[in-house]
């Protein structure tokens, strides 16, 4: 009688999730699929890549959103340190900013987290494979919105002014004159079409520029 087939290695993923009820949820359901095993789990954006150098994940599934670093920012670190690991950005609010900012990190795929585990997992193998998988209707929003208007330098002094910090704060921070950092608020001012840098932050954020 032939044995069951069954892969000889299942799929490494490392799981970063800042909640611990559904980063354990996420896990267990994973664990349950034959060919899919979650070898780490970390709560912070900054210990991904040290857990990834670690246990050598083939698949990181990221949250876009956690505490010490982004998603994104971490996908950008493991492409240059840990190159050979494919990166799922997981979201809670699907944003076509969210998703360019994704794919030019070097992400392979993007999905909004309403789905069914079973898609998770089939997604997970299809990145293994060299596909690229993105939510289908965040793609379709991504085609027909802009690109991000803001400057890089515009988007760091905005992440700067968070819990009301001042051009002087701002400026020592990034190395920059008050005057460039009061130039730079007011460009982004303009282009998020907003009338103040908080509501400048707060606009930028919802369309996923930062």
């Amino acid at each position: 009688m032939p044995q069951e087939h069954r892969p000889l290695r299942g799929i490494r993923v490392l799981l970063a999730e800042d909640p611990g009820m559904v980063r354990g949820a996420l896990a267990l359901l994973l664990g349950m699929e034959d060919d899919i095993e979650v070898v780490a789990q970390v709560a912070a954006g900054d210990a991904i890549v040290d857990a990834a150098l670690l246990h050598r994940p083939d698949v990181a599934l990221l949250d876009s959103e956690l505490p010490g670093m982004s998603g994104l920012e971490a996908a950008a670190e493991l492409r240059a340190q840990a190159p050979d690991c494919r990166v799922l950005i997981l979201t809670t609010f699907g944003r076509p900013g969210q998703l360019r900012r994704a794919m030019a990190a070097g992400a392979a795929g993007f999905l909004v987290k309403d789905g069914p585990v079973e898609e998770l997992a089939v997604a997970i193998r299809r990145v293994l494979t060299g596909e690229t998988v993105v939510d289908p209707a965040l793609a379709a929003a991504a085609l027909s919105a802009g690109p991000n208007p803001l400057t890089g330098r515009e988007c760091e002094v905005l992440k700067a002014s968070v819990d009301g910090a001042s051009v002087a704060d701002i400026a020592a921070k990034l190395g920059l004159s008050e005057s460039a950092v009061r130039n730079h608020l007011s460009a982004a001012i303009g282009k998020t079409g907003t009338r103040n840098r908080t509501e400048a932050l707060r606009e930028a954020r919802h369309q996923g520029w930062l």
